[in-house]
């Protein structure tokens, strides 16, 4: 055998030794764990396989679906022995629709999960050793929970639908009632799939381009009752907008805004660059603590509220605030969490890049009369350099990046600054313990983690993380 065929059969005998599995086959083994994204890890032969639905501490079998360099990925056939935990979905399009990931699995079940998911991450990726992370707080109720809702409009079979899409498409699950949104988005949803077609609304086709109404958006005020909906549009104008309008404001007395954003892309993106009020108010109103927030139709606010306050208050104490300490907020957003520190701070600086989101905060600073913060838009790492410069200087530093976590440039521009603590609030176990670390070669000591579950049902969890500096 020539030198090139003796490479060529050593390469093709280590990739069938690490790939173990073969497509439509299917295999018999154990599950010790849950990936990032809340599907069953376990390993045939030392090879990685991901599998929806499946549980920690069972076994199944599954067949294989799809094989990469280092993992595979299987449909769950049979629970060979399942675990404790486990229990049956309530809802009924639960494995169609992907919007939710974990209804099969307990709520306490859930709750150990994102503990676990967090610890994991802080171990693995932030290498960081013993650190304190307590359980998850989870809610009393954990459904009906989200204040906002986007769903798709579309037909089929000659109806009106709305609902999530199915996992990895563009197809429409027709849902009914999704079991984690509040009930008046429900409502909501049942009118347009009724009223539409009667006025002569059509449904926008993604595959044609043709049609006109392409998603609605509900937000629910939690704690003042305050409607919005939002349709979105492939056209400004299109037959039936008067009549689909008043018709929605009968049928909903707790309409106090209905608001058109025009979208005429071939594109994924769900809302365009233009919005018009077509009737009521331009916002509605919610309360998180004492605080009240202003609402457009495109504004950022928690879809939990009731959670959000948990997790605001978890961060708060992490900062441990006499009333003295100036404390920078940094990645703001529309600064709920700005107003929170200013009530136990004597000064907040929240910074921004978002010009839109500052704008924001500082109408919820005004609303709620609170004097002693101040909103900067522009690029953090620059703009916490300028205030350096002008001899303001932080006690405290707030972090909360967006999924994708902080820039290094700015870890260690706050780190250069000095704070005796910091406070990291994130929604991504990876990059919160990439970053953990990084701050740890800075200096910088990780003492606890408040795992809060903002969004049952669902894999994700949001932390908040205390920092102190060695």
């Amino acid at each position: 055998m020539s030198h090139q065929n003796q490479n060529g059969a050593s390469r093709k005998n280590a990739q069938q030794k690490v790939r173990p599995v073969q497509i439509g086959r299917t295999y018999t083994f154990a599950i010790h764990g849950l990936g990032h994204s809340g599907e069953g890890v376990g390993k045939i032969d030392g090879f990685t396989v991901f599998v929806r639905y499946a549980l920690p501490d069972e076994l199944i079998s599954a067949e294989i679906e799809e094989v990469r360099t280092n993992f595979a990925r299987g449909r769950l056939v049979r629970v060979e022995k399942s675990d404790l935990q486990r229990m049956p979905p309530p809802c009924p399009v639960y494995e169609e629709c992907g919007g939710c990931q974990l209804q099969h699995l307990s709520y306490r079940g859930q709750l150990d999960a994102k503990y676990q998911a967090v610890a994991d991450a802080v171990q693995r990726i932030g290498k960081l050793g013993a650190v304190e992370i307590k359980s998850a707080l989870g809610m009393e109720n954990p459904w009906q929970y989200r204040n906002k809702a986007q769903f798709p409009v579309g037909r089929q079979e000659g109806k009106t639908v709305t609902g999530c899409f199915a996992a990895g498409t563009h197809r429409i699950v027709p849902t009914e009632r999704c079991l984690i949104q509040h009930e008046l988005n429900d409502r909501l949803l049942a009118e347009i799939r009724r009223i539409a077609p009667e006025v002569g609304v059509t449904s926008y086709d993604e595959a044609t381009g043709k049609g006109t109404l392409r998603h609605v958006m509900g937000r629910v005020g939690i704690a003042t009752g305050e409607m919005m909906a939002v349709l979105v549009t492939a056209t400004q104008d299109f037959p039936g907008k008067e009549a689909l309008v008043e018709r929605l404001k009968a049928a909903l007395p707790q309409l106090t805004s209905i608001q058109q954003n025009i979208n005429p892309e071939r594109t994924n993106v769900i809302l365009g660059r233009k919005t018009m009020l077509l009737w009521g108010e331009p916002v509605i109103h919610d309360r998180i603590g004492r605080f009240s927030f202003q609402i457009s139709a495109q504004s950022f606010f928690q879809v939990n509220a009731l959670q959000t306050g948990v997790l605001y208050a978890e961060a708060v104490a992490a900062a441990g605030l006499t009333g003295k300490e100036t404390v920078f907020d940094l990645y703001s957003g529309t600064g709920t969490i700005s107003l929170f520190l200013a009530e136990e701070a004597g000064a907040v600086y929240g910074v921004e890049y978002s010009t839109a989101a500052v704008a924001d905060a500082r109408r919820n600073a005004a609303e709620n009369k609170i004097p002693n913060v101040r909103f900067i838009a522009g690029d953090v790492a620059e703009k916490i350099v300028e205030l350096k410069a002008k001899g303001i200087r932080p006690d405290v530093i707030v972090l909360d990046p967006p999924r994708a976590g902080c820039e290094e440039t700015v870890l260690r521009t706050a780190a250069e600054l000095g704070p005796a603590r910091m406070v990291y609030v994130s929604c991504n176990p990876a990059t919160l313990a990439r970053d953990l670390g990084i701050l740890q070669e800075l200096g910088y000591e990780t003492r606890r983690i408040q795992p809060v579950d903002m969004f049952p049902q669902t894999y994700h969890v949001e932390c908040v993380a205390a920092i102190q500096r060695k």
